[in-house]
């Protein structure tokens, strides 16, 4: 059983739809997974694990509903951008900081509550990301939400993320807005709730849509709506937004040669070299500031202060 239907999340002010296709598989009793992709328009693998699913649902016998939104926000995916141009939400650029909406609020609200209607009534959601080619696959749950950590684990990937959340989380969180991210929205109604960042942006890379669509058939399988056991995954759990080394200055940087990502460094492991490309003289050698996963580092030579260099996660050795 399959259904397609056309829906229409705002207008703008010519009165041009913005609008999207839901596709809704198998019955409407039983256990209920909502899957959606392209909050973030550059982020098309998400989409193309969409796409791949659809194929094979039709194939199966499902016991339960399966609702998939491909592209969430048209608006940055037409872009190939992260955010909308303000002259189209200049209060709510990014789509993924306004959950669960509102239906008299900002463009990027309205549209997130119109797509709030189908999430809110599953029982469990996955909200699709994928990162740069310099992020190792992980998957993102809310630190505490303990069905959101047996969501994430079913997913299957080596790495899984515990974000902390409001007072708990560090100054980062308010200021950029966290609270309004839609894995969060739906962790505090009590939705187990996960972010897979798949690897690659702005280009369909077989093996990163590969890991999505069996990433998702271990949650449908793990919540009964496909036959058959999720595989018994025992990933590393750390926390997230603990790690991040960011350029001191900026120039060329160069990363050390030995490393790999999801490889286990300790505190003070050479990261690489920022230098000046005029002087040669050396601006930076960042070093990993604590013992853990490095999940993240930059191949992009060219750094500007502030730039993300590298992540690494601190691993919860009890988890």
């Amino acid at each position: 059983m399959h259904e397609a239907d056309r829906l229409t999340l705002a207008r703008l002010p010519s009165g041009v739809e913005v609008a999207t296709r839901i596709h809704r598989y198998g019955p409407d009793d039983g256990p209920h997974v909502y899957v959606q992709a392209a909050q973030h328009g550059r982020e098309v693998n998400g989409t193309a694990v969409c796409r791949r699913l659809h194929d094979r649902l039709l194939e199966r016998d499902l016991h339960g509903q399966v609702t998939v939104v491909p592209v969430v926000d048209p608006l940055t995916f037409d872009r190939v951008s992260y955010t909308t141009p303000a002259a189209i939400d200049g209060v709510n650029a990014n789509m993924n900081r306004v959950w669960p909406g509102s239906d008299d609020g900002t463009l990027h609200e309205r549209m997130a509550a119109r797509l709030w209607e189908d999430a809110s009534v599953a029982d469990v959601v996955v909200d699709l990301h994928t990162g740069s080619p310099d992020v190792l696959t992980h998957v993102v749950y809310m630190a505490g939400h303990e069905d959101s950590r047996r969501l994430a684990n079913a997913f299957g990937s080596d790495l899984l993320l515990a974000e902390m959340a409001g007072d708990e989380a560090p100054p980062a969180w308010e200021r950029r807005g966290f609270d309004g991210k839609f894995r969060v929205a739906a962790a505090r109604e009590e939705i187990p709730a996960i972010t897979p960042e798949l690897r690659y942006n702005k280009q369909i890379v077989e093996s990163a849509v590969e890991t999505g669509v069996e990433g998702v058939l271990n949650v449908l399988r793990a919540r009964d709506v496909l036959p058959g056991p999720a595989p018994d995954h025992r990933p590393a759990i750390a926390h997230d937004h603990a790690g991040m080394v960011s350029a001191t200055d900026s120039g060329l940087f160069r990363p050390a040669g030995n490393l790999e990502l999801g490889d286990r460094i300790e505190r003070g492991t050479p990261l690489g070299t920022v230098y000046d490309p005029t002087t040669y003289e050396t601006c930076q050698t960042p070093t990993a500031p604590h013992d853990g996963v490095l999940y993240a580092l930059t191949r992009e030579a060219t750094v500007t202060v502030g730039d993300r260099l590298a992540s690494v996660a601190i691993v919860d050795e009890s988890g």
